[in-house]
């Protein structure tokens, strides 16, 4: 059985959070908590919250990260550039090809450098990725140079 998505839009910004269910032990993930602690916290339902993965640092990722995380004692999963770059806490690293458990499956962690330093997509192992901020609508997700225009080419 594949892991059930749940995918909201919330925050200032209007980016998506996920949250993946492993229905068989009713264990989640919460997948960038960009805002609306309530919403989120809503859309994990009777689940156990395991682990908050960030695919970046940027504040719109983060923005509930903080009440998610005291409200649900998870640990966080974020690749150490971004932790660095923008300052973050985390429990865990995330590294390419981590394979990170979610109740009784696993999701498998792909980096992709471009858009951030540490981006990472998330992969569900059914053919589904969280590619965060990767890609936008119509192209590339946001870069600040040339040079992370062609990283993120490269990546992807």
């Amino acid at each position: 059985m594949d892991f059930m998505l749940k995918t909201r839009e919330v925050g200032p910004y209007g980016m998506n959070t996920y949250v993946i269910v492993d229905e068989e032990t009713k264990t989640s993930a919460i997948v960038d908590p960009g805002g609306d602690p309530e919403v989120i916290l809503e859309m994990v339902g009777d689940t156990v919250v395991e682990k908050i993965i960030l695919t970046h640092g940027h504040f719109d990722h983060v923005l509930a990260l903080e009440d998610v995380q005291s409200a649900t004692d998870a640990e966080v999963y974020l690749h150490p550039a971004d932790a660095a770059q923008f300052e973050l806490d985390y429990d865990h690293p995330l590294q390419d090809g981590d394979e990170i458990p979610i109740g009784s499956k696993c999701v498998r962690v792909i980096h992709v450098p471009g858009h951030t330093p540490g981006q990472c997509c998330i992969a569900l192992g059914d053919g589904r990725i969280l590619v965060g901020d990767t890609v936008f609508v119509g192209g590339p997700g946001k870069t600040s140079s040339a040079e992370d225009f062609t990283t993120t080419m490269e990546s992807m």
